[in-house]
């Protein structure tokens, strides 16, 4: 039985005073029993925050990470300083650190995201000293407007889930690695995939695990679905089989409508 996992994709928002008063009103109401929650600040909370969830069941996360413990790497930040602010999961190849946005009606913002450009190899190599480092990888999948009116989703969810894993150990994937599938077209523009189709692409990822390990460690991985999850669609999309919880973008960032999902888990 696999445990639901919600975790919040803060973005660029919150200031640390409104983080603080954010986590203020969530930790009080979130248990250690049902769906297991994380929170995603800006680097600039990463602590703080940390030390207001020190004695709640709430897991930090952070937003990215780079390959290397140290060096010559300037605006870039390490598995190690994550590991020492208390950070347990990290987002790796979302889709706003990918640039993959395409055309601006394919996703919000896409004329300057599109600079970001992480490739399936540098979320490959962010896995690697994630998991080096003690850090939970949750790894983002996910296809564009255009790829999904060419029929190209199944292959495009694939390889990303593939080239993703390259050389990771089974026993990782299976205990400690979650994906998030995230249909690019859905991100921050009120648009939802529906709760079959999500189910479905979710299965993709778990059949590409399966491929590349066995059926217990597909068994075994947790696939979140990410995509304008709000509190009237959770219950749906978290009732279906493949979908192991949610990585939440804008709903996160309120505690009611965050709260709402994460009961929708448990």
């Amino acid at each position: 039985m696999r445990r639901k996992i919600i975790a919040g994709n803060w973005k660029m928002n919150k200031t640390v005073s409104e983080a603080l008063a954010l986590i203020a009103e969530i930790k009080p109401k979130v248990t250690a029993e049902g769906a297991e929650v994380a929170v995603c600040p800006p680097y600039t909370a990463l602590f703080p925050v940390g030390e207001a969830l020190k004695g709640g069941p709430i897991r930090l996360g952070a937003q990215d990470v780079f390959w290397e413990t140290s060096g010559a790497y300037t605006s870039q930040i390490s598995p190690v300083m994550l590991t020492d602010l208390g950070v347990q999961y990290v987002i790796i190849g979302h889709s706003e650190t990918r640039g993959r946005f395409g055309t601006p009606e394919e996703g919000v913002g896409a004329e300057l995201l599109r600079v970001f450009g992480e490739s399936d190899e540098s979320v490959n190599k962010k896995a690697h000293a994630a998991l080096a480092a003690g850090l939970s990888p949750i790894i983002c999948v996910g296809e564009i407007l255009s790829e999904r009116q060419q029929g190209r989703t199944d292959a495009i969810v694939h390889a990303q889930t593939i080239r993703a894993l390259t050389g990771l150990a089974p026993e990782d994937v299976a205990s400690r690695v979650v994906f998030a599938y995230e249909p690019v077209w859905a991100i921050g523009t009120g648009e939802v995939c529906a709760a079959d189709e999500a189910d479905r692409v979710c299965g993709i990822v778990r059949s590409a695990v399966s491929e590349l390990y066995d059926a217990a460690v597909a068994g075994s991985v947790r696939v979140q679905y990410g995509g304008s999850m709000k509190p009237d669609n959770a219950p749906d999309l978290l009732a279906r089989p493949n979908i192991d919880g949610g990585l939440i973008g804008g709903a996160s960032l309120k505690a009611a409508d965050f709260l709402a999902i994460v009961a929708a888990a448990n």
